[in-house]
């Protein structure tokens, strides 16, 4: 791309996202694990996690890992209560977690600051350990992607989950980097395949509106894909869990308005099928990304190699194709992906 075409920044960030998961496994690893030593020799008696945006997708991502990794009772903190009702829970011994590109956000920083004073083992993950949230934190991990210029976060996204992933093997004492090794290869070889997203674009292209789902470690991808589309292309996306879709949204469904589902390949995937069979009984127009046998059965899609990829990490894979389509689909309709009208990179509310 030259130098003034709309969405280089966003496709040279997408293009980087092999090497900041290489960085993370190589460098960032040893410190990610010492943290989680560290959190864990507290013994935090369960889990909130705190974000907004992208970061909360992939704080989403997190609270699956935690529940299902460790156990841990866990949930998404509503921060509204303290930075506005000045509400004053009793966070002792709470892993107290909070997900930011830019660690600037005003009430992320406030929320972080009150649960700090509330006991909470405070914990924050950035892209920027220069940043007030990683100063008012007790532990800092940096996600290590480097600057992030376009108004989309693309690679800060993965290298959140994949640090994300790595903190809860530390904290259950494991090294998770030799399950997550073939990530940066599998990741490149995605980028690779831009046709094949440039194909579904011009297929998507006139949409007026889309769904997404999926179950699971698939979840917060649906969410984060959803996002994309919406801030990039302006697209409205909706986004559920499939046991969500089937309880009232499904009537919306038809065979105009897209439906696209992320089926991992695992116990997610499996849940996920009897929502494939009610979309499909229902015309619906299904693109899936996912197994190849789950995209040969729809409409359209794009085929993951997960072979040896733990359920868990396939996220990391997942959202690759989508930003990818995100960014095709804009530039189809004649719009900047680099510069979505009305956003700002840091979003400063209270």
């Amino acid at each position: 791309m030259t130098s003034d075409q709309p969405g280089r920044i966003m496709a040279g960030e997408m293009a980087q996202q092999p090497d900041v998961l290489r960085r993370l496994l190589t460098e960032g690893a040893p410190a990610i694990r010492e943290t989680a030593r560290a959190i864990a020799a507290r013994r935090p008696r369960f889990v909130l996690l705190t974000a907004r945006g992208t970061s909360d997708h992939a704080a989403l991502y997190a609270k699956y890992l935690l529940e299902i990794e460790l156990g841990k009772p866990c949930g998404l903190t509503s921060m509204s209560t303290t930075t506005a009702y000045a509400a004053t829970p009793d966070l002792t011994d709470v892993l107290v977690i909070t997900v930011s590109q830019s660690g600037g956000s005003p009430d992320l920083l406030a929320s972080t600051r009150a649960a700090r004073e509330a006991g909470a083992i405070t914990l924050a993950v950035t892209n920027n350990p220069s940043s007030p949230l990683a100063a008012a934190s007790e532990f800092h991990i940096d996600v290590l992607a480097g600057p992030e210029q376009a108004l989309p976060a693309t690679k800060t996204y993965t290298a959140e989950l994949l640090a994300l992933y790595l903190l809860v093997q530390g904290l259950r004492d494991a090294d998770g980097t030799a399950a997550a090794a073939a990530l940066p290869e599998l990741a490149e070889r995605i980028l690779q395949r831009r046709a094949e997203i440039t194909t579904l674009a011009a297929r998507y292209r006139f949409a007026e509106r889309m769904v997404l789902t999926s179950r699971g470690y698939g979840y917060p991808t649906a969410k984060e894909a959803a996002l994309k589309l919406m801030e990039t292309s302006y697209i409205p996306a909706l986004s559920y869990s499939g046991a969500d879709l089937l309880h009232g949204p499904l009537a919306m469904v038809d065979n105009i308005s897209p439906v696209i589902a992320i089926v991992t390949d695992g116990k997610g995937g499996q849940a996920l099928q009897p929502v494939l069979d009610r979309l499909r009984d229902r015309g619906a127009d299904l693109m899936v990304v996912g197994p190849k046998p789950q995209v040969d059965a729809a409409s359209a899609g794009f085929a993951l190699a997960t072979e040896g990829v733990p359920e868990n990490l396939q996220p990391i894979l997942e959202i690759i194709p989508l930003q990818m389509l995100a960014h095709e689909i804009t530039l189809a309709r004649g719009q900047d992906p680099d510069a979505p009208r009305a956003l700002a990179k840091v979003t400063e509310t209270s």
